[in-house]
């Protein structure tokens, strides 16, 4: 059996398989009780906790907390809204769109590791939603929908189907004309590198006219591994970038030197960073909430300039009409009538000369 597949049959969801791993505080145990909602993470994943501290990110963003039963800022059905479920044309429930030429592909519920901060908290995590996963479906609507170029497949994690199943989604797409592009959203490099065989690279690799395109989601250094690293260069080998899309977390990596040490260390593993999502409007993830203006001064202080600009991803909030940069200008400190005034990361200012039309 593929060690993959043995990772699942054991995930650490339940009191008794956590406390093989980390020193359970009383508070987690009282959400692991009395709350009602799914959890659960692979052994690898749990096996970087740090087993003495209820502060550890990571045990964090898998351990049920009571703060998930406070909503202030989420709204209740969040996740029709911003996929626009109940508005606009008719669509199966495995497709989600916010754009005319792409689409987001729902193909399951199921994860590797449920993110406590997870935007489709409401269909994975609290499975307050149903949603039918008719792979058959969403291929035909994406066959008879031209103007669709980019195929996002998502879930759940997609990874966590069989290599069969994703195979023939792979395949199906690829004989789409319209068809350019196939994403996929998966957080398995992150908390199951194991995913990653040569029977998987098999599937995504050689040269096609299609290319195939992942993000995966690391939010705090400490999940970057050997295997991660080994992970993504099996994935770069068999033709497929790797890019980062990283959830502003309050407490996990709010502050400058985790955050300049996450993206240095998603470089050096090869994984570019692409996004940093302002948290989402999701229902019960208020306790991971920053104010907005965070993200754009960590990237001011922690990346502009003390690091190379591949390291800089794009700040965004994703709505139910598409992503929003959240990055203000800060660079530009005036335009006189016959140039501009920057300042860069130091303070220093230097002046640009102002082009008339």
């Amino acid at each position: 059996m593929q060690e993959w597949i043995k990772q699942l049959q054991n995930i650490v969801n339940s009191l008794d398989k956590l406390e093989e791993f980390i020193n359970v505080s009383p508070e987690e145990k009282e959400a692991i009780t009395s709350m009602k909602t799914k959890w659960g993470t692979t052994p690898y994943f749990a096996s970087l906790m740090d087993p003495d501290d209820p502060a550890c990110p990571i045990r964090m963003q898998v351990i049920p907390s009571r703060k998930e039963q406070v909503n202030c800022y989420g709204l209740q059905d969040y996740l029709i809204f911003k996929e626009n479920r109940a508005v606009g044309e008719k669509r199966p429930d495995c497709i989600a769109r916010q754009y005319q030429d792409r689409i987001a592909f729902t193909v399951t519920d199921i994860c590797a590791n449920y993110c406590r901060h997870c935007f489709r908290k409401e269909l994975v995590v609290d499975q307050e939603l149903s949603l039918r996963f008719d792979l058959n479906e969403g291929l035909d609507w994406i066959r008879e929908h031209t103007e669709v170029r980019d195929v996002l497949i998502t879930g759940g994690d997609p990874f966590i189907l069989s290599d069969d199943k994703l195979d023939r989604i792979i395949t199906e797409l690829r004989r789409i004309p319209h068809v350019e592009m196939i994403r996929f959203g998966t957080r398995t490099p992150i908390v199951l590198p194991q995913r990653i065989t040569p029977e998987l690279m098999e599937i995504l690799g050689d040269f096609h006219r299609i290319p195939i395109w992942i993000n995966t989601q690391c939010n705090h250094p400490v999940e970057i591994t050997q295997q991660t690293a080994e992970a993504v260069f099996n994935l770069l080998k068999c033709g497929v970038n790797v890019g980062n899309q990283a959830v502003l977390l309050k407490g996990i990596n709010d502050d400058v030197d985790t955050f300049r040490l996450l993206h240095q260390k998603l470089l050096s593993v090869r994984i570019r960073p692409y996004y940093l999502f302002y948290c989402e409007a999701a229902p019960g993830i208020d306790h991971f909430r920053t104010t907005v203006e965070k993200g754009s001064e960590l990237i001011r202080d922690a990346l502009r300039g003390h690091t190379t600009g591949l390291a800089q991803p794009m700040y965004v909030i994703a709505t139910n009409i598409g992503k929003i940069p959240l990055m203000p200008d800060y660079y530009f400190q005036e335009k006189t009538d016959k140039e501009y005034i920057l300042k860069n990361y130091k303070g220093q200012t230097t002046t640009l000369p102002l082009i008339s039309e």
